[in-house]
């Protein structure tokens, strides 16, 4: 029987005394080459399970420094697990289409289905962890997804998730959020979803991040599970131990896949910090919050949020770029879209 690993860390009282004004961001340690060989190697479900605890507990560091980037950063993976999440629903498009059905569409337009997944983990993302899993969380989730229940559905599982969060250990957690999106009859499009709400509920994180939505739908090279076996959903057939390392593993590579991101967009981010008291244009403060706390804007349609024109934004992203502080992402002449 495997023990209940982590539980609900209490906030640290060192929090309530930091200094008000500017920080230096705190760059995340590099993962350690023996954790990235402990997931990658383990053979059995007590391997796994140490591997999961050792990553996790390096992740839920970058977590509680709340970095500048943050926002930036979760919804960085949020665009990550809907490219995934694509690709596992048998659709073509990557996170360059997925930005693009985002940002180059009016307010409510309809985003297309892959459009769907962007939007239901920026939700994800963006909520405070103890809005997701309400009903009304719930509810706002499916419909992004196209799987809307009833109410009595959304109430129930709202209800089975309540207890699964305060009853099981992180390893029920996993298990527990894949069985109860098939037992009252939601979309697999759900399950990671809610696994990654679950397991930041119980580790007191403000946000969640999405983690095991990014790994690939592919489960060939996850040790101690079927090589045929093609999603997360399907890996929830596979019997007993097999199944709970298979998820360990998953979850595992996902946080260090997101410390190594954290680290990278710290390090843009202190750039553009760098940067910012040499930006005269009016509004330029706000463009500069927006970057920090969201995947990616664009520059064609001016923000009413900053009071500039279309413009205006040009040229500062113009300016931010020959800086060295944000990038271009899209490689295209027009309908240009930058981040960090």
């Amino acid at each position: 029987m495997l023990p209940r690993m982590i539980l609900r860390p209490k906030p640290s009282p060192v929090l309530h005394g930091l200094p008000l004004g500017p920080q230096p961001i705190v760059h995340a340690a590099p993962v350690p080459s023996w954790l990235r060989k402990a997931v990658e190697t383990a053979q059995t479900v007590e391997d796994a399970a140490i591997a999961f605890g050792a990553a996790i507990g390096a992740l839920d560091a970058v977590v509680r420094r709340g970095g500048k980037w943050a926002g930036a950063w979760r919804q960085r993976l949020a665009l990550a697990a809907a490219a995934a999440m694509a690709r596992q629903a048998g659709r073509t498009e990557d996170e360059a289409a997925l930005r693009d059905s985002l940002l180059l569409t009016r307010p409510g337009d309809d985003v297309g289905p892959a459009g769907s997944f962007l939007l239901a983990w920026r939700l994800l993302a963006a909520r405070p962890t103890d809005d997701l899993l309400t009903e009304a969380g719930l509810a706002a989730v499916q419909e992004e997804l196209g799987d809307a229940g009833d109410d009595e559905a959304v109430s129930d599982l709202a209800d089975e998730l309540r207890q699964l969060s305060t009853s099981e250990g992180v390893v029920g957690i996993l298990t527990g959020a894949f069985a109860a999106t098939a037992r009252h009859g939601f979309g697999r499009h759900l399950d990671s979803w809610l696994a990654d709400a679950l397991l930041a509920q119980r580790l007191g994180w403000p946000h969640a991040v999405p983690l095991l939505g990014t790994q690939p739908a592919s489960g060939g090279s996850t040790r101690g599970v079927r090589p045929k076996t093609t999603s997360l959903t399907e890996r929830n057939q596979v019997p007993g131990r097999e199944r709970v390392q298979g998820l360990l593993v998953a979850q595992a590579r996902a946080a260090l896949r997101a410390i190594d991101l954290s680290a990278e967009l710290g390090r843009r981010a202190e750039r553009l910090l760098a940067v910012a008291p040499k930006l005269r244009a009016k509004g330029a403060d706000l463009v500069v919050d927006h970057l920090l706390n969201d995947d990616a804007l664009v520059a064609w349609r001016g923000d009413k949020s900053t009071g500039m024109s279309d413009r205006g934004l040009r040229r500062l992203f113009d300016r931010l770029v020959g800086l060295g502080a944000v990038r271009e992402l899209s490689g295209r002449a027009t309908f240009r879209i930058y981040g960090l």
